[in-house]
């Protein structure tokens, strides 16, 4: 015999419309064998006029006393699920139906009603905890883009967007039973044949969204994992979008300063680093140091040895260049306590912010999905600076 599986209509505490849905699959030849979180197990045979009933109990195993009662009225136990106990009959046996008083049936409805509110309030208090550490996470430094372009809270975030639809289904859950068992006690019976095929489209879609989402928020660290990337920056050129301590600095004497850290064989003082977002699938970061022999600070601290930090990133779209120069600000403002940030206007670039404090200077540029931002310590002249900026960020 074939066995079908199908995702189920809606949720199992809308009892009407799974005895309604069980029913038009049997007349489609499909007959119920077990029921499952999302998807019902069928099987398939000629079809035939069944009638099926959901009978509610807080215990997951029905009493056979029970059982045997409702048979020996003509409905056959088939399957569970939780609290939920179906039953079925064929409609030429015209069995009586198994509550006759809706009353009596409300009672049923008691316990579950407890469970579900306190289900409900279990997983509201747990999104409240998980939205407040993201809430922190995304705004206590006023950087949400620049948060979301990193791509370390993103599958964070889809996962609690799916555990608000779930904490969502919960409480209407909760309020739906609860308003089941009214109607009941005020003597309305449950409607066997309750249209069912609205909801089903709507939990089709949903399902296939979330699932999407859940996949997603899955397979993206280990993406992020698979992709980063930090090796030492060799000191020859390389065809990468950063800008290079040589490409400013005119002084020939110019060498590479000597190792200061070194990490699984990384001189973490002269390298660079790939990395991939969802929203920014290109980025680099690089940092470099060098040394003038014989030249010194003009504050007397030492021998000269300027030092360059390049962050480039590639965005998926352009309209978030603007947020993400304006969060950088944010996030590198707060190393820095003089001067102000410049707008300036270039030719070939949309946006052109600089920042000069003592011997050191900042550039924030953008182009297109593209951004970069270059920390420089020297006495490189700052025009020198920017348009290694735009060749670089037309390099890609």
């Amino acid at each position: 015999m074939k066995t079908v599986y199908k995702l189920s209509p809606s949720d199992y505490w809308r009892i009407g419309e799974l005895e309604s849905w069980l029913s038009d699959m049997a007349a489609e030849g499909l007959f119920l064998k077990k029921l499952g979180r999302q998807f019902v197990k069928f099987e398939k045979a000629d079809p035939k006029n069944m009638r099926y009933r959901v009978v509610v109990s807080i215990n997951k195993e029905i009493p056979t006393e029970q059982v045997d009662m409702y048979g020996d009225k003509g409905w056959d136990f088939v399957t569970s699920y939780g609290s939920f106990h179906v039953f079925s009959s064929a409609a030429e046996l015209n069995a009586p139906e198994l509550y006759t008083d809706p009353l009596e049936q409300s009672y049923s409805l008691k316990e579950l009603d407890k469970q579900l509110v306190f289900n409900a309030a279990v997983i509201v208090f747990g999104l409240l905890l998980m939205i407040g550490m993201l809430a922190s996470s995304w705004f206590l430094d006023g950087t949400p883009t620049l948060v979301m372009v990193e791509g370390i809270m993103v599958h964070q975030t889809l996962l609690a967007i799916y555990i608000s639809y779930i904490a969502y289904a919960s409480l209407q859950a909760a309020l739906s039973v609860r308003s089941l068992g009214k109607k009941l006690a005020e003597g309305i019976p449950i409607d066997h044949h309750a249209p069912w095929k609205k909801r089903h489209t709507f939990h089709t879609a949903i399902t296939f969204l979330f699932t999407v989402m859940i996949g997603l928020s899955a397979i993206i660290p280990f993406v992020h994992l698979m992709k980063m990337d930090t090796k030492t920056l060799p000191e020859k050129d390389v065809n990468l979008p950063i800008v290079r301590l040589a490409d400013v600095e005119s002084d020939p004497k110019l060498e590479r300063a000597e190792d200061t850290y070194i990490d699984n064989d990384v001189d973490w003082g002269n390298r660079y680093s790939y990395d991939w977002s969802l929203l920014a699938p290109v980025q680099y970061e690089s940092d470099e140091t060098g040394l003038v022999r014989g030249k010194t600070w003009e504050d007397g601290s030492g021998e000269y040895s300027p030092a360059i930090h390049t962050q480039y990133y590639q965005l998926r779209f352009t309209g978030m260049a603007e947020h993400l120069i304006s969060d950088l600000i944010k996030r590198y403002s707060f190393e820095t306590s003089q001067g102000d940030f410049v707008e300036k206007k270039h030719s070939d670039l949309d946006l052109l912010i600089v920042h000069e404090e003592n011997d050191m200077m900042e550039v924030f540029a953008s182009r297109g999905n593209e951004v970069m931002y270059v920390h420089y310590f020297g006495y490189a002249d700052l025009n020198s600076v920017i348009e290694n900026v735009v060749e670089k960020i037309h390099q890609e």
